[in-house]
């Protein structure tokens, strides 16, 4: 719950001094954490080598766009969350559409990762996360295929 309300106080905090002037017609509104719905995620990273992992979250309209990523790293824990800017407009399309976006991520680490995707929140508050632990390796295992003759 801690950890919610930092996200929270986040959000905030980049909504007041990320918001529009008076002058731009934008209708931006503020930011929203949107809960993920599906990952693509390679089974075991290499030390050293970038990976992009797709995620993909229901926006609820077309006044809600892709912003950013919450990203918060505690060693080898990763928490991540989707963040949209969201807008005021009488021509916002009310229909919830899958958006997949892509998050690039370097191995700097020789141990498992552990990622936790932001799910939205249960009955009682509490956030609800998809844990995927991924293992690091030292090099790419090779192919012990055999050719036939």
């Amino acid at each position: 719950m801690k950890r919610y309300t930092l996200l929270v106080l986040t959000l905030i905090f980049t909504s007041i001094f990320t918001s529009c002037s008076l002058d731009d017609d934008t209708n931006f509104i503020g930011t929203e954490i949107i809960p993920i719905e599906s990952v693509e995620i390679p089974e075991y990273f290499v030390f050293g080598e970038r990976y992009e992992i797709l995620i993909t979250y229901n926006r609820p309209s077309t006044c809600y766009q892709f912003y950013n990523f919450y990203y918060d790293i505690n060693e080898n824990e990763r928490v991540v969350a989707i963040i949209n800017s969201v807008y005021s407009d009488n021509s916002c399309v009310e229909e919830e559409e899958s958006v997949t976006v892509t998050l690039n991520f370097e191995t700097r680490a020789n141990e498992t990762y552990l990622f936790k995707f932001y799910q939205g929140v249960d009955e009682e508050g509490e956030d609800i996360y998809y844990l995927v632990e991924v293992p690091v390796l030292a090099e790419r295992p090779t192919s012990t295929s055999t050719q036939l003759d």
